[in-house]
Formats: structure tokens, C-alpha cells, sequence
């Protein structure tokens, strides 16, 4: 299986440029957050894939025009042929906003989906990453220390995330964490299953 993951920028590749040949092996397309959704629906319509996406912070347009043809799996584990997708979307709160939440508020969403994580993952999609695994030392991208019990308990064998541009800071797109491989999707990446 191969997923095509896209977050925070737009690929030019991907759009003004796209050749679907190119692309004609991906099986599924997830967004990490903080992509316009002309640009989700374009992709999931161009490359006749299923696209599921959580909110990044800059998402509270979604509200008035959602992605057309895409699946919002925000707080729940999504099951696709068989491979269980968890999303958690939302970043550190910084100045307020809808998908902006303090380590605490972010606690207790978590907690609030016990019931839904119980049964295990093996992707945890979300749109900040874990704190000291991937984020940034700014207020608005630190990471998030509740991510790394819920990478403790499930261990999935992913964990995607955007928010932190990968020109940013000298980063990694692909660090280990354990039993888990965290991927940074920013502007896209291909994992292959």
C-alpha cells in the first residue's frame, strides 16, 4: 500500500504541475492540516484516491467549505482496508483559535477518545508533533507531551504529522521513537506500506 501524505504548503508538483501517472500507485491520501481545501479536493478528485484529513490551526475555513469528497477523522480511528488510522488534529495553543489547545485541553481530548484509541492504531495522524520528537522550540510549535503517552500505550507503528516546516530549523523528516516511525509530511511525502 502506498499513501500519499501532504501538509502545510501546496507542491507545486501536485498541482499546477501534477502528472497523475506519476501518482496512479497511491491508495490513499492523508493531510496533516493547514492546506486549503480546493487544494484537498483537487488531489482526492485528480487522483481518484480516498483522502482522509485531520484540522491543522489554519483549518477553521473547513467549517463554511469543507473538502469535497474527503473524510474528516478528527477524534476517531478510521479502519481502511484494514489499516486503522487515529486522528488528532490542532497545534499548541499560541493566540488563540479553534484548533489551538493547551497541553492540557489536549489531555483531555485524548482522554475524552479512550474508548476510540482502546482498540489500537497503526497510524496516529496529527497535525503538531510530539514534544522533543520533530517540533520546534517557538510557542507555537512546541509539540505536545500527552502525544508521547498516546505513542507509549498504542506504540502504532506511524505517526504522521505537519506543523513544523521542514525549513524551519535544520530538520529530520523521519525520526524514531520506539516501536514508532514519525514522519514530518510536510508539502508531501510517499510512505510505502
Amino acid at each position: 500500500m502506498k499513501i500519499l501524505i501532504v501538509s502545510d504548503v501546496i507542491s507545486p508538483l501536485l498541482y499546477e504541475h501534477i502528472n497523475v501517472e506519476n501518482f496512479s500507485d497511491i491508495d490513499l491520501i492523508l493531510s496533516a492540516g493547514d492546506l486549503r481545501s480546493r487544494y484537498l479536493t483537487f488531489l482526492t478528485t485528480v487522483l481518484k484516491k480516498p483522502l482522509l484529513y485531520i484540522h491543522g490551526n489554519h483549518d477553521t475555513h473547513y467549517d463554511d467549505q469543507p473538502p469535497l469528497g474527503c473524510i474528516c477523522i478528527e477524534d476517531i480511528v478510521y479502519n481502511f482496508n484494514g489499516l486503522k488510522i487515529a486522528g488528532l488534529g490542532g497545534c499548541r495553543e499560541y493566540r488563540g483559535g479553534k484548533h489551538q489547545y493547551s497541553e492540557r485541553a489536549m489531555s483531555k481530548k485524548i482522554k475524552k477518545n479512550k474508548k476510540t484509541f482502546k482498540k489500537g492504531f497503526d497510524i496516529l495522524l496529527t497535525h503538531s508533533p510530539a514534544f522533543g520528537l520533530g517540533d520546534g522550540e517557538d510557542h507555537a510549535h512546541i509539540g505536545f507531551k500527552s502525544f508521547i503517552k498516546l505513542l507509549d500505550d498504542h506504540k502504532p507503528k506511524y505517526m504522521i504529522h505537519g506543523h513544523q516546516h521542514l525549513n524551519y530549523k535544520q530538520q529530520e523528516r523521519i525520526i524514531q521513537y520506539n516501536e514508532t516511525t514519525i514522519i514530518n509530511g510536510f508539502q508531501y511525502y510517499i510512505l510505502d506500506l
